[in-house]
């Protein structure tokens, strides 16, 4: 004992060793706990941001799967022949004029089919993607006391707008994502019927929430959080509009605690609210801790919830390197060995939680650490990471920008000429009154109207006087100047605001619009044509 001590008191390098064992052992419990709190923080923190960006990405992708069919099925829903026919079924004419148009909308719509229930009479019109029901449209009658014809009562009760709900047509032998618009009266509100088409499910799933990513389970619920969109189709509730909230499949029923159920119906309740575009905690679903994402679709009535398992999207053995780094660094002098510590690992970590706070903040060019060791393959992980998720924020930002334009001009355009319709006419003279867009000069304004507009559609039909209506505002933007604004005020009524407002540049621009419109007849289809003129009034 006595020959030890008197090695280990000649030998520095042994006593500073043991010294360092000793002061390792002493904070190795609480240097533990540290090291775990930052493990843990980290990966929430990635996790957490992870989760936003994947709801949004998976919001954005379903919506771009359905939102072209619901905008294609609300413009049928004010389309003037299928209105007419929908008030006075019986008529013949109007049937042959709104068949014909439920037929090219069938063209546009993905799943080519459509159907329509006129609400009068309840008598239920199909049409399929191979126009197998061509000439025999009717298929059968809803009825009130029928369970099966639950969801038009449904449908009809929510009141105006589009309903999504995945179910089975019995009648008709199919299983599809409909698309339920109600038809209403413009003026009155009355409710004339519902129409829509249906998007295959077995491709809604393969197409939005089947795609394979690692630790990643995306599906689509509506308000009661009743399954409406699953990689495995037997999670998916059909006839959910129909059945009662007790035999639903629901995501609630998924959830193992009932706090954790109230906490995500809370979370539903705020993206309602419109209090936040995504939310997201750590849930407990069949044993296992999720970090469950929610976002609200709010133009069809859907949740999308994502469910991400962070162990499998974030290996925590990345951080396993870091724990043998610091044992490492414990083998060195005390004095030494925070030195070593602060520069090799504290300040690596915190310029790592410094780019993941400016990647929270939007900034995702990350600098990656360029030494070869485990942090330095963590912050390349991390700035790939953050790579991949600014390259998904810049295609969602494009995708919203795409989206907002096409549904501004969806917003602002009249269907039938093309041009600006009210609210269009109304934003582009607003913009030009804007401070700065001009000098303060007043503008022209020019009110057109048809005269016996309604005798061209009783001698030709509405077609022609659509075909009139078309080619005057071709006819219109031949006479006027790029700065005038003009467009479609309704029914058969214009307006033309102009950069001039004098008496003598207005009543010469008003003579050129009747000589363009009134000068050559428009052309029917089968040969008839008719001359039309127009009164102005400046």
């Amino acid at each position: 004992m006595r020959a030890l001590r008197a090695r280990v008191m000649a030998s520095l390098q042994t006593r500073v060793l043991l010294l360092t064992v000793a002061v390792f052992v002493a904070v190795s419990l609480p240097a533990y706990v540290a090291f775990e709190w930052i493990v843990r923080g980290t990966v929430v923190k990635l996790g957490t941001l992870f989760a936003e960006k994947q709801v949004l990405f998976d919001r954005y992708r379903g919506l771009e799967a359905l939102m072209r069919e619901v905008s294609l099925a609300e413009t049928l829903t004010r389309s003037p022949v299928v209105l007419a026919w929908a008030a006075d079924e019986t008529d013949p004419g109007k049937a042959a004029v709104a068949l014909a148009e439920l037929e090219r909308y069938r063209q546009s719509f993905q799943d080519h089919s459509w159907f329509f229930v006129v609400h009068a009479s309840g008598n239920y019109y199909f049409n399929d993607q191979d126009g197998a029901f061509a000439g025999r449209e009717f298929r059968y009658t809803v009825r009130s006391d029928n369970p099966r014809d639950g969801w038009y009562f449904t449908t009809v009760a929510d009141g105006p707008g589009c309903r999504l709900n995945v179910d089975r047509d019995d009648n008709l032998a199919v299983t599809k994502v409909w698309i339920n618009c109600v038809v209403a009266d413009a003026g009155t509100g009355r409710v004339l019927g519902v129409l829509g088409t249906g998007v295959d499910l077995t491709a809604f799933i393969r197409e939005v929430v089947a795609i394979p990513q690692v630790g990643v389970l995306s599906m689509f619920v509506d308000r009661a959080g009743a399954i409406q969109a699953h990689r495995d189709p037997g999670m998916v509730d059909f006839h959910s509009l129909t059945k009662d909230t007790k035999a639903k499949k629901t995501i609630f029923a998924q959830v193992d605690g009932d706090d954790d159920r109230a906490a995500l119906s809370a979370m539903m309740e705020r993206l309602v609210a419109g209090r936040n575009t995504v939310e997201s905690r750590f849930i407990r679903l069949g044993g296992k801790d999720y970090l469950v994402g929610v976002g609200w679709l709010d133009r069809v009535g859907w949740f999308n919830v994502t469910l991400m398992d962070v162990d499998a999207i974030i290996d925590r053995e990345l951080f396993a390197p870091i724990a043998a780094l610091l044992a490492l660094i414990a083998g060195a002098a005390v004095a030494l060995m925070m030195l070593f510590f602060r520069r090799v690992v504290l300040d690596r970590l915190d310029r790592l939680e410094a780019g993941i706070n400016r990647m929270e903040a939007g900034d995702f060019a990350a600098e990656p650490d360029p030494r070869p060791d485990e942090i330095g393959r963590l912050s390349r992980a991390f700035a790939r990471m953050a790579r991949k998720v600014g390259e998904h924020t810049a295609t969602l930002e494009t995708t919203v920008a795409e989206r907002t334009a096409q549904l501004r001009r969806l917003a602002e355009r009249d269907p039938l000429t093309g041009i600006y319709n009210r609210r269009g006419v109304i934003a582009a003279v607003e913009e030009r009154r804007a401070p700065g867009a001009r000098d303060g000069d007043p503008l022209g304004l020019l009110l057109i109207d048809f005269d016996l507009f309604k005798t061209i559609n009783d001698l030709h039909g509405h077609n022609a006087g659509d075909r009139v209506l078309a080619e005057a505002a071709r006819r219109l933007e031949t006479v006027l100047r790029a700065g005038d604004v003009y467009g479609r005020w309704g029914g058969d009524e214009f307006i033309v605001v102009a950069g001039e407002a004098s008496e003598t540049a207005l009543r010469r621009l008003g003579e050129r619009l009747i000589a363009a419109i009134a000068g050559t007849p428009v052309a029917f289809e089968g040969g008839a044509e008719a001359r039309v003129s127009i009164s102005i009034g400046a």
